[in-house]
């Protein structure tokens, strides 16, 4: 006769515990978007000193 019984808690215990590890925090980085936006404001502002000047 083979046990059938489930303990719920072993499942609900794995699930904390993925939900709570590092990897499932880690967002992606913004670092290029960032860089990305500053060269383009630079440029822009180049530009606009450039027609401005001449």
């Amino acid at each position: 006769m083979s046990d059938e019984y489930v303990d719920p808690s072993g499942n609900t215990e794995a699930f904390r515990s993925f939900a709570q590890s590092p990897e499932a925090e880690a967002a992606p980085s913004r670092l290029p978007l960032i860089i990305g936006i500053a060269v383009l404001a630079a440029i822009l502002i180049a530009l606009v000193a450039f027609l401005a000047a001449g």
